[in-house]
Protein backbone atom coordinates (compact mmCIF):
# COMPACT_ATOMS: atom_id res chain seq x y z
CA UNK A 1 0.00 0.00 0.00
CA UNK A 2 2.82 2.68 0.20
CA UNK A 3 3.43 4.46 -3.08
CA UNK A 4 6.73 4.55 -3.82
CA UNK A 5 6.81 0.83 -3.09
CA UNK A 6 4.61 0.49 -6.22
CA UNK A 7 7.28 2.62 -8.19
CA UNK A 8 10.09 0.48 -7.06
CA UNK A 9 8.02 -3.13 -7.70
CA UNK A 10 6.52 -1.37 -10.66
CA UNK A 11 10.32 -0.90 -12.66
CA UNK A 12 11.50 -3.46 -14.41
CA UNK A 13 8.22 -6.60 -14.83
CA UNK A 14 9.05 -9.63 -16.49
CA UNK A 15 6.73 -10.10 -19.33
CA UNK A 16 4.63 -13.34 -19.56
CA UNK A 17 2.61 -14.89 -21.74
CA UNK A 18 -1.59 -14.44 -20.83
CA UNK A 19 -3.91 -16.80 -22.40
CA UNK A 20 -7.80 -15.88 -23.43
CA UNK A 21 -9.24 -18.77 -22.51
CA UNK A 22 -11.34 -18.58 -19.73
CA UNK A 23 -9.61 -20.45 -16.58
CA UNK A 24 -12.04 -23.33 -15.67
CA UNK A 25 -11.80 -23.12 -11.12
CA UNK A 26 -11.86 -26.83 -9.28
CA UNK A 27 -14.47 -26.78 -6.79
CA UNK A 28 -13.45 -27.39 -3.34
CA UNK A 29 -14.34 -27.30 0.11
CA UNK A 30 -12.07 -25.55 3.10
CA UNK A 31 -11.96 -26.25 6.82
CA UNK A 32 -13.95 -23.68 8.55
CA UNK A 33 -14.46 -23.14 12.80
CA UNK A 34 -18.07 -22.78 12.07
CA UNK A 35 -20.57 -25.38 10.60
CA UNK A 36 -21.23 -24.69 6.46
CA UNK A 37 -25.00 -23.54 5.69
CA UNK A 38 -27.21 -26.15 3.86
CA UNK A 39 -26.48 -26.62 -0.01
CA UNK A 40 -28.24 -28.28 -2.80
CA UNK A 41 -26.54 -31.28 -4.66
CA UNK A 42 -24.56 -28.86 -6.86
CA UNK A 43 -22.90 -26.67 -4.57
CA UNK A 44 -25.73 -23.65 -4.16
CA UNK A 45 -26.32 -21.99 -0.90
CA UNK A 46 -25.94 -18.64 0.61
CA UNK A 47 -22.14 -17.18 0.03
CA UNK A 48 -20.44 -17.55 3.61
CA UNK A 49 -17.14 -15.51 4.48
CA UNK A 50 -14.26 -16.30 7.03
CA UNK A 51 -12.05 -13.37 7.55
CA UNK A 52 -8.40 -14.49 7.63
CA UNK A 53 -7.08 -10.88 8.45
CA UNK A 54 -6.53 -7.59 6.91
CA UNK A 55 -7.72 -8.17 3.19
CA UNK A 56 -7.48 -11.68 3.57
CA UNK A 57 -11.58 -13.07 3.24
CA UNK A 58 -12.29 -16.42 2.34
CA UNK A 59 -15.84 -16.33 0.32
CA UNK A 60 -17.76 -19.52 -0.71
CA UNK A 61 -20.22 -18.36 -3.80
CA UNK A 62 -22.18 -20.90 -6.17
CA UNK A 63 -19.94 -23.79 -5.30
CA UNK A 64 -16.45 -22.01 -5.65
CA UNK A 65 -14.01 -21.37 -2.70
CA UNK A 66 -12.80 -17.39 -3.52
CA UNK A 67 -9.81 -15.54 -1.63
CA UNK A 68 -8.94 -12.31 -1.58
CA UNK A 69 -5.34 -10.57 -1.44
CA UNK A 70 -3.48 -13.27 -0.04
CA UNK A 71 -1.68 -12.55 3.58
CA UNK A 72 -0.23 -14.73 5.63
CA UNK A 73 2.63 -13.31 6.80
CA UNK A 74 3.59 -13.06 10.77
CA UNK A 75 3.95 -9.86 12.61
CA UNK A 76 6.44 -7.87 10.93
CA UNK A 77 8.14 -4.80 9.26
CA UNK A 78 8.00 -4.18 5.10
CA UNK A 79 10.34 -0.98 4.27
CA UNK A 80 10.69 0.83 1.42
CA UNK A 81 11.95 3.68 0.36
CA UNK A 82 9.17 6.75 1.69
CA UNK A 83 8.03 4.24 4.63
CA UNK A 84 7.77 1.01 6.58
CA UNK A 85 4.51 -0.57 6.31
CA UNK A 86 3.78 -2.45 10.26
CA UNK A 87 1.99 -5.36 10.15
CA UNK A 88 0.69 -5.89 13.96
CA UNK A 89 -1.09 -9.30 13.73
CA UNK A 90 -0.31 -12.70 12.36
CA UNK A 91 -3.39 -14.52 10.35
CA UNK A 92 -6.41 -15.78 11.85
CA UNK A 93 -6.25 -18.91 9.75
CA UNK A 94 -2.89 -20.12 8.39
CA UNK A 95 -2.65 -20.98 4.78
CA UNK A 96 -1.76 -24.42 5.80
CA UNK A 97 -5.50 -25.07 7.18
CA UNK A 98 -7.27 -23.01 5.18
CA UNK A 99 -8.10 -25.77 2.43
CA UNK A 100 -7.96 -25.48 -1.35
CA UNK A 101 -8.81 -22.02 -3.31
CA UNK A 102 -10.30 -22.29 -6.56
CA UNK A 103 -9.92 -18.81 -7.39
CA UNK A 104 -7.88 -16.07 -6.11
CA UNK A 105 -8.90 -12.38 -6.18
CA UNK A 106 -5.98 -10.37 -5.95
CA UNK A 107 -6.57 -6.41 -6.29
CA UNK A 108 -2.73 -5.80 -6.79
CA UNK A 109 0.78 -7.37 -5.84
CA UNK A 110 2.68 -4.42 -5.62
CA UNK A 111 2.17 -3.47 -2.10
CA UNK A 112 3.02 -5.92 1.39
CA UNK A 113 -0.22 -5.47 3.03
CA UNK A 114 -2.10 -7.21 0.23
CA UNK A 115 -0.21 -9.99 -1.28
CA UNK A 116 2.96 -10.78 0.90
CA UNK A 117 5.39 -13.62 0.73
CA UNK A 118 3.37 -16.53 2.52
CA UNK A 119 0.52 -15.34 0.37
CA UNK A 120 2.67 -15.18 -2.80
CA UNK A 121 3.78 -18.64 -2.24
CA UNK A 122 -0.24 -19.85 -1.94
CA UNK A 123 -0.32 -18.66 -5.41
CA UNK A 124 0.37 -21.48 -7.95
CA UNK A 125 -1.89 -24.16 -5.54
CA UNK A 126 -5.17 -21.45 -6.82
CA UNK A 127 -7.08 -22.75 -9.30
CA UNK A 128 -6.95 -19.70 -10.79
CA UNK A 129 -5.95 -16.16 -9.72
CA UNK A 130 -7.04 -13.04 -11.41
CA UNK A 131 -5.86 -9.85 -11.36
CA UNK A 132 -4.59 -6.62 -12.79
CA UNK A 133 -2.29 -7.08 -16.17
CA UNK A 134 0.75 -5.94 -14.79
CA UNK A 135 0.61 -8.16 -11.74
CA UNK A 136 0.13 -10.62 -14.17
CA UNK A 137 3.30 -10.01 -15.96
CA UNK A 138 5.14 -10.15 -12.63
CA UNK A 139 3.72 -13.61 -11.22
CA UNK A 140 5.76 -15.62 -13.32
CA UNK A 141 5.29 -18.65 -10.81
CA UNK A 142 1.83 -18.87 -11.26
CA UNK A 143 0.53 -20.94 -13.84
CA UNK A 144 -2.69 -20.13 -13.76
CA UNK A 145 -2.74 -16.15 -13.76
CA UNK A 146 -4.42 -14.12 -15.78
CA UNK A 147 -4.36 -10.46 -15.65
CA UNK A 148 -7.81 -8.23 -16.26
CA UNK A 149 -8.21 -5.19 -18.08
CA UNK A 150 -11.27 -3.08 -16.67
CA UNK A 151 -14.86 -4.40 -17.38
CA UNK A 152 -13.02 -7.45 -18.62
CA UNK A 153 -15.23 -10.52 -18.14
CA UNK A 154 -13.74 -13.84 -17.13
CA UNK A 155 -16.30 -17.16 -16.68
CA UNK A 156 -15.65 -19.52 -14.41
CA UNK A 157 -17.01 -23.22 -14.42
CA UNK A 158 -17.96 -24.39 -11.13
CA UNK A 159 -20.11 -27.04 -9.71
CA UNK A 160 -23.25 -25.14 -9.45
CA UNK A 161 -22.74 -23.25 -12.79
CA UNK A 162 -21.00 -20.49 -13.99
CA UNK A 163 -19.21 -17.82 -12.18
CA UNK A 164 -18.45 -14.62 -14.33
CA UNK A 165 -16.23 -11.89 -12.62
CA UNK A 166 -15.51 -8.90 -14.12
CA UNK A 167 -12.60 -6.49 -13.52
CA UNK A 168 -13.58 -2.99 -11.96
CA UNK A 169 -12.23 -0.14 -11.34
CA UNK A 170 -10.36 1.26 -8.31
CA UNK A 171 -8.39 4.14 -7.32
CA UNK A 172 -5.35 3.68 -4.43
CA UNK A 173 -5.98 6.98 -3.45
CA UNK A 174 -6.31 10.57 -4.73
CA UNK A 175 -7.51 11.26 -8.49
CA UNK A 176 -3.78 11.47 -9.74
CA UNK A 177 -2.19 9.05 -8.10
CA UNK A 178 -1.92 5.76 -10.22
CA UNK A 179 1.97 6.75 -10.99
CA UNK A 180 3.11 6.16 -7.39
CA UNK A 181 0.13 3.56 -6.10
CA UNK A 182 0.06 1.57 -9.51
CA UNK A 183 -2.74 -0.15 -10.80
CA UNK A 184 -5.09 -1.31 -8.72
CA UNK A 185 -8.58 -3.81 -9.60
CA UNK A 186 -11.82 -4.71 -7.88
CA UNK A 187 -14.37 -7.49 -8.98
CA UNK A 188 -17.57 -8.06 -9.31
CA UNK A 189 -19.27 -11.82 -8.96
CA UNK A 190 -22.45 -13.18 -10.96
CA UNK A 191 -24.01 -16.40 -10.89
CA UNK A 192 -27.42 -17.30 -11.72
CA UNK A 193 -29.27 -17.95 -8.38
CA UNK A 194 -26.64 -16.15 -6.62
CA UNK A 195 -26.53 -12.42 -4.95
CA UNK A 196 -24.38 -10.11 -7.10
CA UNK A 197 -21.27 -9.49 -4.96
CA UNK A 198 -18.81 -6.57 -5.40
CA UNK A 199 -15.25 -6.54 -3.51
CA UNK A 200 -13.93 -3.26 -4.12
CA UNK A 201 -10.23 -3.77 -3.37
CA UNK A 202 -7.63 -0.85 -2.36
CA UNK A 203 -10.36 1.47 -3.99
CA UNK A 204 -10.55 4.66 -2.04
CA UNK A 205 -13.17 6.76 -4.31
CA UNK A 206 -16.69 7.05 -4.21
CA UNK A 207 -16.67 8.15 -8.09
CA UNK A 208 -15.33 5.17 -9.18
CA UNK A 209 -17.76 2.99 -7.34
CA UNK A 210 -20.30 5.10 -9.09
CA UNK A 211 -19.66 4.38 -11.76
CA UNK A 212 -19.65 0.65 -11.19
CA UNK A 213 -23.35 1.33 -9.43
CA UNK A 214 -24.36 2.60 -12.85
CA UNK A 215 -23.72 -0.25 -14.65
CA UNK A 216 -24.11 -2.68 -12.27
CA UNK A 217 -26.67 -1.82 -10.34
CA UNK A 218 -28.27 -5.00 -8.10
CA UNK A 219 -24.75 -5.71 -6.29
CA UNK A 220 -26.31 -7.40 -2.96
CA UNK A 221 -22.90 -7.97 -1.66
CA UNK A 222 -20.45 -5.25 -0.88
CA UNK A 223 -17.15 -6.41 0.11
CA UNK A 224 -15.39 -3.18 1.57
CA UNK A 225 -11.79 -2.25 2.04
CA UNK A 226 -12.27 0.52 4.59
CA UNK A 227 -9.70 1.49 7.41
CA UNK A 228 -8.41 5.27 5.45
CA UNK A 229 -5.09 3.87 5.46
CA UNK A 230 -2.58 6.84 5.23
CA UNK A 231 1.25 6.39 4.46
CA UNK A 232 2.19 10.11 4.84
CA UNK A 233 2.65 10.06 0.59
CA UNK A 234 -0.71 12.18 0.25
CA UNK A 235 -1.53 14.15 3.81
CA UNK A 236 -4.88 14.12 4.70
CA UNK A 237 -6.34 11.67 1.57
CA UNK A 238 -6.96 8.14 2.01
CA UNK A 239 -5.31 5.11 0.27
CA UNK A 240 -8.53 2.99 1.12
CA UNK A 241 -12.48 4.21 1.80
CA UNK A 242 -12.54 5.95 5.28
CA UNK A 243 -16.08 5.83 7.59
CA UNK A 244 -17.87 8.17 5.88
CA UNK A 245 -16.55 7.43 2.34
CA UNK A 246 -17.56 3.65 2.83
CA UNK A 247 -21.23 4.79 4.05
CA UNK A 248 -21.47 6.61 0.41
CA UNK A 249 -20.27 3.65 -1.31
CA UNK A 250 -22.86 1.51 0.54
CA UNK A 251 -25.49 4.18 -0.27
CA UNK A 252 -24.71 3.61 -3.98
CA UNK A 253 -26.33 0.28 -3.16
CA UNK A 254 -29.00 0.74 -0.41
CA UNK A 255 -29.95 -3.10 -0.06
CA UNK A 256 -26.88 -4.29 -0.49
CA UNK A 257 -25.28 -6.15 2.52
CA UNK A 258 -21.94 -4.60 3.41
CA UNK A 259 -19.01 -6.89 4.90
CA UNK A 260 -15.94 -4.24 5.62
CA UNK A 261 -12.40 -5.79 5.95
CA UNK A 262 -8.81 -4.39 5.65
CA UNK A 263 -9.71 -2.27 8.44
CA UNK A 264 -7.09 -3.62 11.21
CA UNK A 265 -3.63 -5.37 11.66
CA UNK A 266 -1.51 -2.85 10.31
CA UNK A 267 -0.18 0.57 12.06
CA UNK A 268 -1.14 2.20 8.73
CA UNK A 269 -4.72 2.29 9.00
CA UNK A 270 -6.14 5.50 10.53
CA UNK A 271 -9.50 4.53 11.51
CA UNK A 272 -10.96 1.88 13.83
CA UNK A 273 -13.46 -0.63 12.76
CA UNK A 274 -15.49 0.90 15.64
CA UNK A 275 -15.39 3.99 13.79
CA UNK A 276 -16.66 2.42 10.63
CA UNK A 277 -19.76 0.82 12.54
CA UNK A 278 -20.83 3.97 13.98
CA UNK A 279 -20.54 6.16 11.25
CA UNK A 280 -23.28 3.42 10.03
CA UNK A 281 -25.46 3.27 13.15
CA UNK A 282 -25.42 6.79 13.20
CA UNK A 283 -26.70 6.84 9.53
CA UNK A 284 -29.39 4.34 9.66
CA UNK A 285 -27.33 1.91 8.46
CA UNK A 286 -25.95 -0.08 11.33
CA UNK A 287 -28.23 -3.32 10.47
CA UNK A 288 -26.49 -3.65 6.79
CA UNK A 289 -23.17 -4.57 8.25
CA UNK A 290 -22.15 -8.15 8.64
CA UNK A 291 -18.81 -7.30 10.51
CA UNK A 292 -16.46 -10.44 10.30
CA UNK A 293 -15.13 -12.56 13.08
CA UNK A 294 -11.31 -13.29 12.37
CA UNK A 295 -11.19 -16.73 12.17
CA UNK A 296 -15.12 -17.24 11.79
CA UNK A 297 -17.44 -18.11 9.04
CA UNK A 298 -19.88 -16.59 8.58
CA UNK A 299 -23.10 -16.99 6.41
CA UNK A 300 -24.08 -13.46 5.11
Amino acid sequence: MDPDAAATTDAAPTAAATTDAAPTATASTAAATTAEPPTDAVGRGRPTTTLVGGPTLRLTYAGLTFLTDPTFDEPGTYPSPSSTLTKLRGPAVDAATLGPVDVVLLSHDQHADNLDASGRALLPSAGTVLTTPLAATRLTEVPTVRGLEPWEDVTLAGPAGDVVVTAVPARHGPEGCEPLTGPVTGFVLRADGEPTVYVSGDNASVDVAAEIARRVPDVALAVLFAGDAQTGRFPGEPLTLDAERALAVAGLWPDAVVVPVHTEDWAHFSQPLALLVETFEAAGAGHRLRVPTRGETATV
